[in-house]
């Protein structure tokens, strides 16, 4: 057994598989509000992806909750009563108020487990982006990376990963208020379709505009092309909405590109995708 452990939470959409011959990963699940109706998440949880979007209209009221504190106590406690400290790469704070909980979570245990470490890191990242900063950070910690090692290396490198967005669809931004719904008409009369990304401070940003589905693609693969930091490693996630078959094509010309790479292909769930809608392509690397 590691002497630490380390956690994330559902938001980070990353796939079992992934995991297999890695360090073991806490996941805390988080609910889902469709219509008022809760779901739960993550591990065990009562909806996944395929359900989610299955159910998903611009008509469904959707909206997520903050993680329960008492959850994460659960969760914490687990490891820290079987000896092992924790990390905690957490949902990007300028997205979420689930690091503050978090905080509160981890100074209530310290006061319990005086000889064990917590510590709660702002990922910055969200959604496919979370789960490849914890990928990494699980290799890492595979190779031999002690506690405050990991600590150092996930705040050090947690700022280079790079998200990269496009929809085809402007309808559920407007729903959830991030642009007017004049913008939004005129945006689809000109086929514009959205370029996001999340800045340093972990917020999403429109960062640019293209014409046309084709062209928004091929605007993010141009930033791998030209902001691909290999020497961090030649993993590339691609993810996805509800568009797997558009997701293969673009996962294809990626290792056209750039034959080197480690492409693995993802789904996108319901704490991101309900502000984004089923339409989402996205492509994450160390940038």
């Amino acid at each position: 057994m590691n002497d630490y452990k380390i956690f994330t939470d559902a938001t980070a959409d990353i796939d079992e598989s992934l995991l297999k011959g890695l360090p073991e990963l806490g996941i805390i699940p988080m609910d889902i509000l469709m219509d008022d109706v809760t779901y739960s998440y993550g591990p065990e949880g009562t909806i996944d992806h395929h359900r989610f979007y299955g159910m998903l209209t611009p008509q469904v009221d959707v909206k997520t909750t903050g993680i329960n504190p008492e959850v994460y106590e659960e969760h914490f406690e687990s490891s820290l009563k079987n000896g092992q400290d924790v990390i905690y790469i957490c949902f990007t704070s300028g997205l979420s108020s689930t690091y503050n909980t978090a905080r509160l979570i981890k100074a209530e245990l310290k006061d319990k487990y005086p000889d064990r470490k917590i510590f709660c890191i702002d990922s910055l990242c969200a959604s496919i982006g979370e789960a490849f900063l914890v990928y990494e950070s699980l290799k890492k910690q595979k190779e031999g990376l002690s506690y405050d090692e990991m600590v150092e290396w996930i705040e050090t490198n947690k700022t280079d990963v790079a998200h990269w967005f496009t929809l085809d669809s402007f309808e559920y931004l407007v729903k959830g208020g991030r642009i007017s719904s004049t913008s939004a008409a005129i945006a689809t009369t000109l086929q514009i379709k959205p370029l996001l990304s999340v800045n340093e401070e972990g917020k999403l940003f429109v960062a640019g505009k293209t014409r046309g589905r084709h062209s928004a693609t091929a605007s993010i693969l141009k930033k791998i092309d030209s902001n691909w930091k290999k020497e961090n490693g030649n993993t590339i996630f691609v993810g996805h909405g509800n568009c797997e078959e558009e997701a293969l094509q673009l996962k294809e010309k990626v290792l056209l590109h750039h034959p080197d790479a480690d492409v693995k292909l993802l789904s996108i769930g319901p704490v991101i995708g309900c502000h984004t809608g089923p339409s989402i392509l996205a492509l994450v690397f160390w940038e």
